[in-house]
């Protein structure tokens, strides 16, 4: 039976989970929550409830997903399953609390009016973005984290060859 190798084109499915089973993405229709996803590009890198919908085609060795995860899909079989893990560090980085950081609302436009959970994309003078989460809201100020939204998470991922192409 064929093995895949570095720069073979592959079909796969695969389901990423935390620590504690949430299931943050996967290929498999049924294990993802749409209903968190409140965008229609909710299946951006950037976003905490990927879920494509239907099997993954990709090229060993492009990065298109996580290093380890091609490392690992070099010499399975199709049918063949493993599981990867992948920590914080190598993954989204570990949680800076440095990029937690408060505004005064004076500084913020008039008609925002963030709640805790809101995720929004700052920029400043020279149009630089930085995607944040609101964490508190107070009458003074808000306080957001820049930190993507699974830093300091190990992720696991069960990953299964359908075919080589």
């Amino acid at each position: 039976m064929a093995q895949a190798k570095k720069g073979d084109k592959v079909t796969i499915n695969y389901i990423g989970t935390l620590e504690d089973g949430t299931v943050f993405d996967s290929t498999l229709e049924d294990e993802c929550d749409h209903d968190e996803c409140e965008t229609d590009d909710c299946g951006d890198d950037d976003c905490g409830c990927g879920c494509e919908s239907g099997p993954m085609e990709l090229v060993i060795g492009t990065g298109e997903l996580f290093s380890q995860i091609d490392e690992a899909l070099i010499g399975m079989a199709p049918g063949e399953k493993k599981t990867v893990v992948i920590p914080a560090g190598d993954a989204f980085g570990e949680y800076d609390q440095e990029k937690v950081f408060t505004v005064p609302r004076a500084d913020l436009p008039e008609d925002l009016q963030p709640v805790v959970g809101d995720e929004l994309v700052l920029s400043n003078e020279d149009d630089e973005e930085l995607g944040v989460a609101v964490v508190e809201v107070s009458d003074e100020s808000v306080t957001f984290d820049s930190n993507h939204p699974l830093a300091g998470e190990d992720l696991s991922f069960e990953v299964e060859l359908l075919e080589i192409h």
